[in-house]
């Protein structure tokens, strides 16, 4: 039933990108850590980079578990759904990163999402992933489901945001500079976004 791969490229990589939904799996090395488990969306902030490397956009929250977890132990999964079509399911098991606004990597990173006005989502950091397994089962039990459009919520919410507020809405926020474990998260105060040119 599954079947392991070497690299995202061909029908898997066309099946990831066409996915409008995806989800992020992290953990505390602690065994008594709260593991986090976050859908993510938003059609243009996934990005596969190369054949073992992808990337998402990592936007405002009200906790920063994810960022938490990467920055002590860089364990992640990412995993896809089949919600429309043959049943699917793929996971990329690997390591990931967290890349914030004052890294030298921002801009040329940002030049594989062009479909995202980072001024719009609050967005505080790029998550890169470098794949060390890559698997995909049948996915017989997900249910059919049908896509209709993203939420306008989140650019509405965050779009009226500046740099110096957004900083102000992060610190006053109790799980965004620390997990709720207590691990380092979104380092504050927040670096102002990079202006493109």
């Amino acid at each position: 039933m599954g079947k392991s791969y070497e690299r995202i490229d061909g029908r898997l990589r066309a099946f990831i990108e066409a996915q409008h939904i995806f989800f992020t799996a992290t953990a505390p090395l602690g065994g008594d850590g709260t593991i986090n488990l976050s859908p993510k969306g938003l059609n243009g902030s996934f990005a596969v980079l190369d054949e073992l490397t992808v990337a998402y956009l990592d936007f405002a929250g009200s906790n920063a578990e994810t960022i938490a977890h990467l920055r002590e132990n860089g364990r992640i999964t990412l995993m896809w759904c089949a919600f429309e079509g043959p049943p699917n399911i793929v996971r990329v098991h690997g390591r990931g990163e967290p890349v914030f606004r004052d890294d030298p990597r921002w801009d040329e990173l940002m030049g594989y999402f062009p479909d995202i006005d980072p001024s719009l989502h609050g967005l505080r950091a790029i998550i890169v992933v470098t794949a060390e397994k890559i698997r995909d089962t049948c996915g017989y039990a997900v249910p059919f489901m049908t896509y209709e459009e993203d939420r306008p919520l989140h650019a509405s919410r965050f779009a009226r945001e500046t740099d110096e507020s957004l900083d102000a809405y992060f610190q006053e926020k109790e799980h965004v500079a620390t997990s709720i474990d207590g691990l380092p998260g979104l380092p504050l105060p927040l670096p102002p976004l990079p202006r493109t040119t």
